[in-house]
């Protein structure tokens, strides 16, 4: 039995009732039938209301998730090589110094032959994303891109607190120093 229905019951009962008291009954249950049919509305409004938000939070952070793993990924591959090229390094400094003995010799088809295959080496290293560090002697020493081996007396006042001299070169992978040029300074 709905709410309308005791109301009439209620109304036709009683017999010192007039019809203008039946009608003011009817226009409350009427009333009290919408209120309660817009708290429903309101509260189903309000549910969806909290699903969308959830649903648009969850979408966000997946989002989030997705470029965040890109990116972690991205950052992978540049250093993915990172061991295999700290391993070839020393080699290219066994080469360098090859280069320099042999460039003392006077076989012009021998230094020819192993300037093409140092050539290739590096092209090859710097293909996979290896760079020098820049140091050279006479600039300020900055220890955040260089290793100080060991300080020697300036030869020069120009030359305090800067570089010396390179004793090994540096290399980076991408914007990662891999390792740092080692260098004497003075003081």
């Amino acid at each position: 039995m709905n709410i309308k229905n005791i109301f009439k019951n209620k109304s036709t009962m009683s017999t010192d009732n007039s019809e203008k008291e039946c009608e003011v009954n009817e226009n409350t249950v009427n009333e009290i039938e919408s209120a309660v049919e817009l708290t429903v509305e309101e509260q189903l409004q309000e549910d969806l209301a909290n699903e969308k938000d959830k649903f648009l939070r969850l979408f966000a952070e997946f989002e989030n998730f997705k470029k965040r793993t890109t990116k972690e990924r991205i950052d992978l591959f540049k250093t993915a090589n990172q061991d295999v090229l700290q391993s070839m390094l020393p080699v290219l400094d066994d080469f360098d110094r090859a280069m320099v003995e042999i460039s003392k010799s006077d076989d012009d088809i021998l230094l020819k032959g192993v300037e093409l295959i140092h050539e290739k080496l590096k092209n090859t290293l710097v293909s996979k994303g290896l760079e020098q560090v820049e140091v050279r002697a006479g600039d300020a020493f900055n220890a955040d891109y260089a290793e100080a081996i060991t300080q020697i007396p300036a030869p020069s006042k120009e030359l305090k607190g800067k570089i010396v001299d390179v004793i090994e070169k540096g290399y980076k992978l991408g914007d990662k120093i891999i390792r740092f040029p080692k260098v004497v300074i003075g003081q």
